[in-house]
């Protein structure tokens, strides 16, 4: 039979034994109530960016301009300048036409002998600027005037932009057409937009048959 010191030393194990098993059980909770969370996902600033465009109501808009095409226009004036040089008509007569600048602006300069013949020039010039798709309206003529030497001449500003004036004009037709569009100013070019595509083609229409004096296009539909 197992002795009374053999008695204590077994209790005493097992008491050890209990206590490290208590002990372990109590540092492995402590363990988990310190192990910090995961952090909640992050989407980034480009994903919260392109939520936040899908939230909003993106309007359709396009831009009024009014611009020329120089290098079809120097097309025009050397074809314009090489009929000149080639006519009977035109012999003699001391007819240039040149592209030139006119108070910074693009200009078209227009030399004869007689007031007759700077519009004959003009003429010529005209027929070649249509055959390149040059609207007509982009010229402003200036009036025929006296030059050295008993001549004539003529300049012809090309009209690039759309002047405050036309602006202003172009965003009162708009709002006179009574269609759920805004359209604002900026800079030499009108911005049109609208929640539908369909009525922006109608303001489109509506700018097409109104005269404004010059050639208008449309870019940047969106």
């Amino acid at each position: 039979m197992p002795t009374n010191q053999t008695r204590f030393a077994v209790a005493t194990i097992l008491w050890v034994t209990q206590r490290r098993s208590e002990g372990s059980q109590k540092f492995e909770i402590f363990r988990r109530r310190d192990r910090p969370r995961p952090a909640a996902p992050s989407f980034g600033p480009r994903v919260v960016a392109f939520a936040n465009l899908r939230l909003m109501a993106k309007d359709s808009s396009f831009d009024v301009v009014s611009e020329v095409d120089l290098q079809e226009v120097r097309n025009a004036v050397d074809q314009a300048k090489r009929e000149i040089s080639q006519r009977f008509d035109f012999k003699g007569t001391g007819s240039e036409i040149d592209l030139s600048k006119e108070g910074g602006a693009e200009a078209i300069m227009v030399k004869a002998n007689t007031e007759q013949k700077v519009k004959d020039c003009v003429r010529v010039l005209e027929e070649k600027l249509v055959k390149r798709k040059v609207a007509l309206k982009a010229l402003q003529k200036g009036e025929v005037q006296p030059a050295a030497g008993g001549t004539a001449r003529q300049t012809l500003t090309l009209n690039q932009g759309i002047s405050t004036e036309k602006a202003r004009a172009i965003v009162k037709h708009i709002k006179d057409m009574k269609v759920k569009a805004q359209a604002s100013v900026q800079g030499e070019q009108v911005r049109v937009s609208a929640k539908s595509k369909d009525l922006l083609q109608n303001v489109m229409q509506g700018l097409k048959e109104e005269d404004f004096g010059i050639p208008l296009q449309f870019t940047n539909y969106r």
